[in-house]
């Protein structure tokens, strides 16, 4: 199967590393010209040089902006006024006692994970719609079907975004656009190992320690390893092509088979 995104704009947001920056590397390989998103503009340059490094043929664009804010969003659409493809996968996560979760923090995630999607979305779609074709995605995770106990603010964020989806994908019913959720499992980033370290000891080899991880925490993986960014992108990438276009308002799994149950 050749999935051909040539003549496409792309617009992944918070891709200056892990998963964000698989997909923006998978988007570039398959044709799309990617705007590449992030807050810091030195962090920025560099990520984009290594995404030129991985995908010498890749086209992309340097984006750098705070999505939480209006002046960011402001921002990231002046510099892509026009999108084909929305792949919102800016999120924070972190592990805090469920009864020690402040109000503030309960806003902030909602505000970085679920309404800089919808906002993005509320800007692109109608262009998308106008045109005929488009790709709306939210990278959403295992933990908004089985919400962990040490980050349920993070679980609640998720699952909300499963609901813009399936919301959206409404909107856009007929017009040629595609929105659809993809669910992330247990996946291997800078980030999670940081994470991971919180929860196992910190002396332990990374080897060991992922192990143990999934052994202690994740204990439900048919894969029983850490998921590798550019298994998250694969899926990304084929859901942004013309052979994904009867796939819609779906959740998708890439899940290493995290989540125990037939349907999400």
């Amino acid at each position: 199967m050749k999935l051909d995104l040539g003549g496409r704009t792309a617009l992944v947001t918070g891709s200056s590393q892990g998963i964000g920056a698989a997909i923006a590397a998978g988007l570039a390989r398959a044709g799309a010209h990617v705007g590449v998103n992030g807050r810091d503009a030195e962090r920025l340059e560099r990520s984009v040089a290594e995404l030129k490094a991985q995908v010498p043929d890749g086209s992309f664009a340097a984006v750098a902006a705070d999505l939480s804010t209006d002046e960011g969003t402001e921002r990231v659409l002046r510099a892509l006024p026009e999108v084909d493809i929305l792949v919102n996968n800016l999120g924070i996560f972190g592990a805090k006692p469920a009864l020690e979760i402040t109000d503030a923090e309960w806003r902030r995630y909602f505000e970085v994970n679920v309404l800089t999607a919808v906002r993005l979305t509320r800007a692109y779609l109608p262009g998308m719609k106008e045109r005929g074709w488009g790709r709306v995605q939210y990278v959403a995770s295992d933990s908004a079907v089985a919400i962990p106990a040490e980050m349920i603010h993070y679980g609640m964020s998720k699952t909300a975004l499963l609901a813009v989806g399936r919301g959206f994908a409404k909107e856009a019913a007929g017009t040629g656009v595609t929105v659809n959720s993809v669910i992330a499992g247990p996946t291997h980033t800078a980030g999670v190992e940081d994470f991971v370290y919180q929860l196992v000891d910190r002396d332990l080899p990374w080897e060991e320690a992922q192990r143990a991880f999934m052994r202690e925490h994740r204990p439900q993986s048919l894969l029983q390893r850490l998921i590798e960014p550019e298994e998250i992108a694969n899926l990304c990438v084929y859901l942004s092509s013309d052979q994904a276009s009867a796939t819609t308002g779906g959740a998708v799994r890439v899940d290493g088979g995290y989540v125990d149950s037939i349907l999400p």
